[in-house]
């Protein structure tokens, strides 16, 4: 199979976007971002990329121009892959056009938010491109929307930054590209956990979070699929939801950046590392 990665070009291809937006997410059609928009935007310097297998549009990525702390960036405001193209790396190749993109137009940073409990997503965005985040919005979309990915549980969403000029994520995408695989940072253990998982209980634990926050590193944790645990127990999705949103709320507070996701396969558990370190040393 060979994927062409492309600038998307005619009315055509744009509409094809809505359709896309529609079976991957499945959008009503007062929540798909209409091509007529996505025409304008083009015109005036977003980014609208497409991944095709032959004629056919099998993803894609559209950001716009912004203006943070007083930065051009782009807002990377979607994503998506079909279903049956998932895992073959469609989705990095898309963001790695996007960053050529936005270098040439001489911008350096490009942010987008994201559900922090997709553990999945986590993965991709912090150990494969190399964002960090520093900003946690609540409900970010409001209580739901007609996708079934928003039903239940809210939107919240992790405001990460993606600073495409640094050696951070050039190491980063060069890993990926090189095929180093996921390993957990043997010092794991040795961190403290804001929402610890129990054996007992399909509920996190929640240690005094004044303890915790005193400068030095410490996790978040997440479950692995949380789309199953919605499904089989949604009160406790719900009490995972809250405690990310208690403990990325606190340390956003404090001075933290969530620096890191990792994944341990072996026990089912995935993290956030949180630390005080200052990101404009990767730019």
């Amino acid at each position: 199979m060979t994927i062409a990665i492309r600038d998307l070009e005619g009315i055509a291809e744009l509409q094809a976007v809505e359709h896309l937006q529609r079976d991957v997410w499945g959008f009503a059609d007062l929540d798909v971002v209409p091509s007529s928009h996505l025409r304008a935007v083009q015109k005036v310097g977003g980014i609208l990329i497409g991944a095709f297998d032959g004629e056919r549009l099998i993803g894609f990525v559209y950001g716009f121009l912004g203006l943070e702390h007083g930065q051009l960036t782009v807002h990377s405001h979607m994503l998506a892959v079909r279903p049956e193209y998932q895992g073959q790396n469609i989705g990095f190749l898309l963001k790695r056009a996007q960053r050529e993109r936005a270098l040439e137009r001489g911008i350096r940073w490009i942010t987008w938010t994201f559900d922090p409990l997709q553990a999945r997503n986590a993965y991709f965005n912090f150990a494969k491109l190399g964002v960090y985040a520093a900003r946690y919005e609540v409900n970010f979309y409001g209580e739901a929307s007609s996708s079934f990915l928003h039903q239940g549980l809210g939107t919240d969403r992790l405001w990460v930054s993606w600073p495409i000029a640094s050696a951070r994520v050039a190491e980063r995408l060069q890993r990926v590209e090189c095929g180093v695989r996921e390993i957990a940072p043997t010092r794991w253990r040795h961190w403290p956990i804001a929402n610890p998982s129990s054996a007992a209980s399909a509920f996190p634990a929640e240690p005094d979070l004044d303890v915790l926050i005193r400068g030095e590193p410490f996790l978040v944790e997440i479950p692995l699929d949380i789309n199953a645990l919605k499904s089989r127990n949604l009160e406790a999705a719900r009490r995972w939801r809250e405690s990310v949103q208690r403990a990325f709320l606190r340390a956003f507070e404090a001075g933290y950046i969530a620096e890191e996701f990792f994944r341990v396969k072996d026990e089912g558990r995935g993290f956030y590392l949180l630390t005080r370190t200052d990101p404009s040393a990767w730019s």
